[in-house]
């Protein structure tokens, strides 16, 4: 006896995409990440963190980066995002003796971190990243929800948070419909653009986690970013921090307001420090802006 409704809900490596895929009923396209990831545990020290804890601890190197995550236990989890190929990539990282090399060299401050960085770095396994997007959504009785219908990449941390969203719209619009086509059609209209939105976004905060944030005029532009905050609350508020903390906004909100706000920094930062600071000149570019 055929289900009356299958939900798919079983992750980036969904079952049900691949056989709606191979049957026709959609198209699926997976977008890998030219860099893969490798995990490291940074043991606690003296029975305490090794590192600072209230804090996710980034070193940025342009076309790579490392990161370090507090757990509850007082270690962190550290871990290289590297090119899969090329040089620097993990493939040239292929002897005991360039591992140590690389990150004396890259990281100075870490290897006295992991004592046992050349064991860890040759047991772990490298991590493959990914993004993927399929359309339509659903076929006749079945339906993709999160990550089986448009996994991100980990860089926002809202990939359960954006399933959830799924989940909660497709609550209510499968009571409001009669038929479940009519509320997957529904469904899919209104959750697309988001989904798209934080698509894009998550590899743009890895873009920024690993380069953006190492040129000269970033400190400047967060600074500016704070002030139009903390003048305008409820006209300016950082992209990151409406996606992470502003639930109530749209990803796809976001994304718009976020180049509408990277426009007026970018026309703060080509005046001289201090002159594009006062208020009345900001409330200007904020309503020329439409915010």
């Amino acid at each position: 006896m055929l289900a009356p409704l299958l939900i798919g809900a079983d992750g980036a490596g969904s079952a049900l995409r691949t056989a709606l895929a191979g049957s026709g009923h959609l198209e699926a396209l997976e977008s890998p990440l030219a860099h893969d990831y490798k995990e490291f545990l940074i043991e606690p020290r003296e029975g305490t963190w090794a590192l600072e804890p209230h804090a996710l601890h980034v070193w940025p190197r342009g076309g790579f980066m490392l990161i370090a995550l507090p757990n509850v236990d007082g270690s962190f989890t550290g871990t290289l995002f590297l090119a899969r190929s090329g040089t620097p990539s993990f493939a040239s990282l292929s002897s005991s003796a360039a591992v140590a090399d690389f990150f004396h060299r890259e990281f100075p401050d870490v290897p006295p971190l992991l004592p046992q960085l050349r064991e860890q770095f040759a047991a772990h396994p490298q991590g493959h990243l990914a993004t993927v997007a399929c359309r339509p959504w659903s076929a006749g009785a079945c339906v993709l929800i999160g990550d089986a219908a448009h996994a991100i990449l980990p860089f926002h941390g809202q990939g359960l948070n954006c399933g959830f969203e799924d989940c909660l719209l497709l609550d209510e619009l499968l009571a409001a419909h009669a038929d479940s086509p009519a509320a997957f059609t529904a469904y899919e209209a209104a959750r697309r653009g988001n989904t798209e939105a934080i698509a894009a976004m998550a590899l743009e905060n890895y873009q920024e986690m690993r380069d953006t944030v190492r040129a000269p005029d970033f400190p400047r532009r967060r600074a500016l970013e704070m002030r139009l905050e903390r003048l305008f609350p409820n006209r300016f508020i950082p992209r990151y921090s409406m996606v992470m903390f502003h639930a109530e906004i749209p990803y796809a909100e976001a994304q718009r307001r976020g180049a509408l706000q990277e426009g007026i920094l970018d026309e703060l930062l080509k005046r001289a420090a201090g002159s594009g600071e006062d208020p009345r000149l900001l409330a200007q570019l904020l309503t020329g802006a439409g915010l």
